[in-house]
């Protein structure tokens, strides 16, 4: 069996040396794709409920917390980064009436606490603490939806970090629940209407059947306050196609109802759109538009019998349209530009444009109609959010981030165009001044001109020997924009350098730049990646014994398969939740959801990218894979947990035993940290992972 040995720490090496891997057992399971035999002899780990699994998993965390707890300065770690997270956190406000709705969490609160005050400038006072849910601090509020009479909010709560969903009724003068108990609930808004809302979820399990396996026929309904959920209204459900999704909204005046239908379990990547008057009894729905293809469509509002709408349809970079039913017209409010709309918002009578400029984020405003009302200007190169408001706001509210700058929420004042600081974080120990941040950008493999980040101290030395870690994502549309992490500064105080990769699948260029990372393209994220750990190297920053990587989920797939293809490349490697068996994936929850951006091991061309790269059919025996510790949790329902625990078998088994391969499985967690208290203990392990196997001993 393979021994653990964790470089240039001979004071705990002997007990790693006596730790050996648990034995996974392996079965013939095989199966034939296209007429290709493939093998799975650790099927049985999927099976995350049964006896054999729960004893595997017990016996790996007993070798991985073994070897994390012979590690002096671990604790010394995690209080240091329970120091950096302790500061004051504010969420945008939002307005309903004369009432400010707003979160805080006061440093360590796992959960921010909800608030609310008389007029912007009113007393706060304390509306719905989600931290006296449960007494371990994990339910986690995911929805918090106000009426816009402000009588009550729509609280979407899980457990654990699950994607399931339970709504509970608050009422805001008492502050206490009303009997309601919503359940079932997944991907889905609460979308307030008159006396309700609607919501969309699964059917109820049937008796024997795992709430894991309730993911098809997602269907819309309506709930009445103060009502059971067995009187629920169904509004919409689709029984001849069972995956598809099904969810609601409502305009800001309540006249409209507004459903999206997509399908991306049959690869497509865009929505239908419908709408109905709910002000007139008995309206049907009418299509906006009535088939599902590639195209995005986003209802942002509605102005009187019009509704504006966010589309990339014959528009890589997106653009705003007006749609009026009246004549079934579309026509152009802000047409496509050269740069990436990343996003768009309304307020105060006004179109907020959030566009990136090589990721940056630069924000334009408009009337309604598409007529320029100036620009806001942000501090630096970084990412703003926000910018939503009611119609008759006087002002709008946003965040700013970056590397080296702490989320700070402003006020945009809609008649003068003027930006003031409304929350400014201090966070204990950071001043700005002393780290420096900066873009860069790399080619890829193909010529590509690929972006990334980088932050660390200032006065760095570019003689190759920097610990470095190196972040990507690349898939699903998702921009990584540069944003400030308080966590992050532990590493940034021992002297590392973090860089972050701007990779194709992703949607720092638009849709064109997001589908060069996708199906049959894949492999371009891949060496996107690789890339820019050589640009790193060769440009002095690091070296290979230097440098480390990680990425979650889709970029837990993307790290594992690097290490594949170059297992040479890095020192240390964390793939956290990672998608790992890309022939299965669609078989397990939700993720037949993913074969828009993955596609299909059903179809053979498909078949064959997916196989050429999927990290579990990929692993080398005898390479000399980098010290690796992968993380998932058991509670993770979105990309499961058998993913890590049969790849980190296959790992186990083939690595150099030179190097640890280790598997951290949390509880009571989610598909990410169901809490501050668990992301400040899965960092400190993940960082002091990082730091000993790049010989780093750091000072506190």
């Amino acid at each position: 069996m393979a021994k653990v040995i964790i470089k240039n720490s001979a004071l705990f090496a002997a007990r790693m040396n006596t730790s050996p891997y648990p034995a996974t057992a392996k079965s013939s399971q095989s199966d034939d794709y296209h007429g290709e035999r493939i093998a799975d002899p650790y099927r049985w780990l999927e099976d995350d409920r049964s006896a054999e699994t729960a004893r595997w998993v017990a016996a790996q965390n007993a070798v991985t917390f073994a070897c994390l707890d012979q590690i002096p300065w671990r604790r010394a770690l995690r209080e240091r980064l329970r120091k950096l997270i302790d500061y004051p956190r504010y969420g945008i406000p939002r307005r309903r009436g004369d009432l400010w709705f707003f979160a805080k969490n006061d440093g360590l609160q796992n959960q921010a606490v909800w608030y609310v005050r008389q007029g912007l400038h009113g007393t706060p006072e304390l509306l719905l603490d989600p931290n006296l849910l449960s007494d371990d601090g994990t339910v986690v509020l995911s929805h918090f939806s106000i009426s816009m009479d402000a009588r009550h909010v729509a609280c979407g709560i899980s457990k654990g970090g699950s994607d399931w969903v339970e709504a509970l009724i608050l009422d805001v003068q008492t502050r206490h629940f009303l009997d309601d108990r919503v359940q079932w609930i997944k991907a889905s808004g609460l979308a307030w209407a008159s006396g309700g809302f609607y919501y969309s979820r699964y059917p109820a399990p049937m008796a024997g059947r795992e709430m894991s396996g309730m993911n098809e026929f997602h269907s819309v309904w309506f709930h009445r306050a103060g009502t059971p959920q067995s009187e629920d209204q169904l509004v919409c459900e689709d029984r001849v196609n069972p995956r598809r999704f099904h969810t609601l909204d409502t305009t800001e005046d309540l006249r409209f109802a507004v459903l999206n239908i997509s399908d991306r379990g049959l690869g497509k990547k865009g929505n239908a759109v419908f709408f109905r008057d709910i002000s007139l009894p008995g309206a049907e729905f009418r299509p906006i538009i009535s088939e599902i293809g590639d195209d995005s469509w986003d209802v942002l509002t509605n102005v009187d019998d019009c509704f504006l709408l966010q589309t990339n349809h014959g528009a890589p970079n997106g653009k705003v349209v007006r749609y009026r039913p009246s004549t079934g017209v579309f026509t152009d409010v802000l047409p496509e530009c050269d740069l990436p709309l990343e996003s768009t918002a309304t307020g105060g009578g006004r179109l907020f444009a959030l566009y990136m400029k090589d990721v940056a984020t630069e924000v334009r405003v408009f009337t309604l109609d598409g007529t320029p009302a100036g620009t806001v200007p942000l501090p630096a190169v970084g990412t703003a959010t926000g910018f939503h408001g009611l119609h008759d706001d006087d002002a709008v509210f946003y965040s700013f981030t970056s590397l080296n700058y702490p989320p700070t929420i402003c006020r945009y004042e809609i008649s003068t165009g003027r930006s003031t600081v409304v929350q400014s974080p201090a966070i204990p120990g950071f001043e700005p001044s002393d780290y420096e941040s900066k873009q860069v950008f790399f080619s890829s493999k193909d010529g590509t001109r690929v972006p990334m980040f980088l932050v660390h101290r200032k006065g760095l030395r570019l003689d190759g020997t920097n610990p470095t870690l190196l972040n990507g994502y690349g898939g699903f549309n998702i921009t990584m924009a540069p944003s400030f992490s308080a966590l992050r500064l532990a590493l940034l105080e021992q002297g590392f350098v973090f860089a972050c990769a701007n990779l194709r699948g992703g949607g720092e260029y638009g849709e064109k730049w997001h589908e060069a990372g996708t199906k049959l393209q894949k492999q371009n994220v891949f060496d996107d990646f690789i890339a820019a750990a050589e640009w790193l190297i060769a440009n002095g920053y690091t070296s290979s014994e230097h440098l480390a990587a990680n990425g979650g989920s889709n970029g837990g797939l993307l790290l594992a398969a690097v290490m594949n293809q170059r297992p040479d490349l890095f020192r240390a490697a964390v793939p956290q939740a990672g998608v790992m068996d890309m022939l299965r994936f669609q078989k397990f929850t939700i993720g037949w959801n993913w074969i828009a951006d993955y596609g299909s091991s059903d179809n053979p061309a498909e078949f064959a990218a997916l196989r050429a790269y999927s990290p579990l059919h990929n692993v080398r025996p005898g390479a000399k894979y980098p010290a690796v510790l992968i993380t998932t949790a058991d509670h993770d329902d979105r990309v499961v947990p058998a993913h890590s625990f049969k790849y980190a078998a296959a790992l186990q088994e083939a690595a150099d035993p030179a190097r640890p391969v280790l598997i951290r499985i949390e509880t009571n967690s989610g598909h990410g940290a169901s809490s501050t208290s668990k992301q400040v203990e899965i960092t400190a392990d993940v960082y002091a992972f990082l730091l000993c196997n790049l010989g780093v001993t750091p000072k506190f």
